[in-house]
C-alpha cells in the first residue's frame, strides 16, 4: 500500500534550467552595470566563486547551495565591498528565478487527484530550507505538502540514507510504502531504491534502454487516467521495486494508484 509520494522540487516541478537562466541574465546586467565589469570576466569570477565555496564547505551539504555564500565570494574575488552588494546580487537573483517558474504541465492536477485519494505528499530536495519554501508557494503547489525534507535538516545531501530516512519516518511509513519522483537518476530513483523506496525517473526525453531500465515519468500530464494515476511505464522485471509485480508490462493498481 502506498502512503506517500515525495517530490524533488529543481527541474522536476518547474524548469529550474531556465530559471537559473534568469537568474543569471540579471545578475550579469548587475555586474556591467553597477560593478562595472564585463561580462565575461564576471561569468568567470562567478564559477570561481562556485569552486571556491564547494572546497570550503564540501559537496555533501545545503550550504554549498547557498547564494549568499557564493555572492560574498564573489564580491571578494573582485575586490568589491560586500555592503550593499553581496544580499542586493542574492535578492535580484532569486526573485529573477523565482518571478520566471512555472509549474510543470501537468503537476498541479497530479497533486490534487493524490489527495483525493488520501496519498501525502512530500518534498525531499537538496539546498536550504528558505529558498526551496519560496519556490514551492511561486509554484502554487505549497497547498498540497503535508512534508518537506532537504538536505539542509537532513545534514547530508541525496543520495544519503539519513535523507531518505527522514523522508520516511515524516511520511510514517515504511520505505517500501514510499514513491519518491525525481530528474536526477543518481540522486532521486538510484537514491530511492537503493534505500527501499519506489524510485520514478522524472525525465523528457528517455532512450529506450532508459525507458527498459526504469520507471520513467516524461510527462505528469500523461500520469493521469480518468480517476487513475499511473506512475512510470514499467517494461522490466519490478520484483525488486514492486513485490507481486513479475511480467513485463504489467499493470498494479496499489491503494487506488494504477502502476503501469
Amino acid at each position: 500500500m502506498i502512503k506517500a509520494v515525495f517530490f524533488d522540487i529543481d527541474n522536476t516541478l518547474y524548469s529550474y534550467d531556465r530559471g537559473n537562466e534568469a537568474g543569471m541574465k540579471a545578475l550579469t546586467v548587475y555586474g556591467e552595470t553597477v560593478l562595472q565589469m564585463d561580462r565575461e570576466t564576471f561569468v568567470k569570477v562567478f564559477r570561481q566563486a562556485q569552486q571556491l565555496v564547494k572546497e570550503r564547505t564540501g559537496a555533501d551539504c545545503a550550504a554549498v547551495h547557498n547564494r549568499l555564500i557564493r555572492m560574498q565570494c564573489i564580491l571578494e574575488l573582485l575586490g568589491k565591498p560586500l555592503f550593499p552588494h553581496a544580499t542586493v546580487m542574492y535578492h535580484l537573483y532569486w526573485d529573477s528565478l523565482l518571478s520566471s517558474a512555472r509549474p510543470e504541465e501537468g503537476v498541479l492536477q497530479l497533486m490534487q487527484l493524490l489527495k483525493t485519494k488520501g496519498i501525502g505528499i512530500g518534498i525531499g530536495t537538496d539546498m536550504t530550507a528558505y529558498i526551496q519554501y519560496e519556490k514551492l508557494e511561486a509554484l502554487g503547489v505549497s497547498s498540497y505538502i503535508d512534508w518537506i525534507v532537504t538536505s539542509e535538516e537532513a545534514g547530508a545531501e541525496k543520495p544519503a540514507e539519513r535523507f531518505f530516512a527522514l523522508c520516511a519516518e515524516k511520511a510514517g511509513a515504511d520505505p517500501s510504502q514510499c514513491i519518491f519522483i525525481g530528474d536526477s537518476l543518481e540522486k532521486d530513483v538510484e537514491g530511492a531504491l537503493k534505500n527501499g523506496f519506489k524510485g520514478v525517473w522524472y525525465h523528457k526525453n528517455p532512450t529506450e534502454d532508459e525507458k527498459r531500465s526504469y520507471p520513467v515519468i516524461d510527462s505528469f500530464c500523461g500520469c493521469i487516467q480518468d480517476d487513475r494515476i499511473c506512475l512510470g511505464k514499467r517494461n522490466f522485471d519490478l520484483k525488486a521495486q514492486m513485490p507481486a509485480v513479475n511480467a513485463i508490462n504489467s499493470k498494479l493498481t496499489l491503494d487506488g494508484i494504477k502502476m503501469k
